[in-house]
């Protein structure tokens, strides 16, 4: 590894990576199981070892006591909002809710982290993510309902303010390819939102985590359609980021977006398992570049190895 570069992984283990570039520091999280917490670095190669703190700690007992999965950090009016998802350790999927903690300080690291409970989804859920569009909130969730042909599904709602919902949840998508029914579940979960060239790129992960064919699927929507509408919604028929068996690259998925320092490229943080059945426990935290299709899509393309000297992102070198 030379000055100029780095190699995957970043962080192993570390599922669920959630990256957010506010100015100039890269806000990092995974999924801790017990409590959660906050890195931060002004570089984003360097996100795995910035200044840590918890800001969060589950209880004993109760419904967010167990299974902590997957925070994610969101700006939104000048406040701090982490969304994650937890359960009661008992009732598995059907007890799983997303929970919301507020913080009004300018500095994450400072100030309070205030519970604001769960959101009021229509189903057991988890996963949650939120993004603003034309002036309105909207959250997206992977929901549980315990449909005979499938595990979970995306629904999307509007907010009436960033820990309620407000109408109705609207599915969205759920799965229908095999390459979304693999490992023994058919899931879709782990939205995202990629918003660019006047369109919503909704990115999700499909199949079960542990499965070598977890991977990216996509929903594209033009940004003047009703996205509470499932027409206004044009579903990838193949999966846009996917395994790479010569690269030992085994299921990449549950993902986030960010940009490098200077805002120059897009980056796509992801984790992923070194070797073939290798398990839930083994997943790294990896990031790469991607570009822009002719078609104004985006190019993920291909898992690199961790063997593979990567350029450090731009306003890094």
């Amino acid at each position: 590894m030379t000055k100029d570069t780095f190699q995957n992984p970043l962080l192993n283990p570390g599922a669920d990576p959630w990256v957010y570039k506010d100015s100039n520091m890269y806000y990092f999280m995974v999924t801790r199981r017990s409590h959660i917490d906050l890195l931060k670095s002004p570089t984003l190669s360097g996100i795995a070892n910035g200044e840590c703190k918890t800001i969060w700690t589950s209880p004993q007992e109760g419904i967010n006591s167990n299974n902590v999965w997957a925070p994610e950090i969101h700006k939104y009016n000048g406040k701090w909002f982490v969304y994650f998802t937890a359960n009661d350790g008992d009732g598995g999927d059907k007890t799983r809710k997303i929970f919301v903690l507020e913080n009004e300080s300018l500095d994450p690291f400072e100030g309070e982290w205030i519970e604001r409970g769960y959101i009021n989804t229509e189903h057991p859920g988890l996963d949650g993510t939120v993004f603003e569009h034309s002036d309105q909130l909207y959250f997206v969730y992977a929901g549980y309902g315990f449909f005979p042909s499938y595990g979970s599904a995306l629904y999307i709602a509007k907010m009436e303010n960033p820990w309620t919902l407000t109408g109705p949840n609207v599915l969205i998508s759920k799965p229908e390819y095999d390459w979304e029914m693999q490992g023994g579940m058919a899931i879709n979960e782990g939205p995202v939102m990629l918003k660019r060239n006047g369109k919503l790129f909704l990115i999700y992960s499909a199949s079960t985590t542990w499965s070598d064919d977890y991977s990216l699927g996509l929903l594209t929507a033009s940004a003047e359609a009703d996205l509470l509408n499932i027409q206004s919604w044009d579903k990838s028929p193949q999966p846009v980021f996917k395994k790479s068996v010569e690269n030992d690259v085994f299921a990449p998925g549950h993902n986030s977006f960010t940009q490098s320092p200077d805002g120059t490229e897009d980056w796509i943080v992801y984790h992923a398992i070194p070797e073939s059945e290798g398990g839930n426990d083994r997943r790294s935290t990896r990031i790469q570049k991607f570009g822009w299709k002719a078609d104004g899509t985006p190019d993920f393309g291909i898992p690199l190895s961790t063997s593979v000297q990567i350029q450090l992102p731009s306003g890094e070198r």
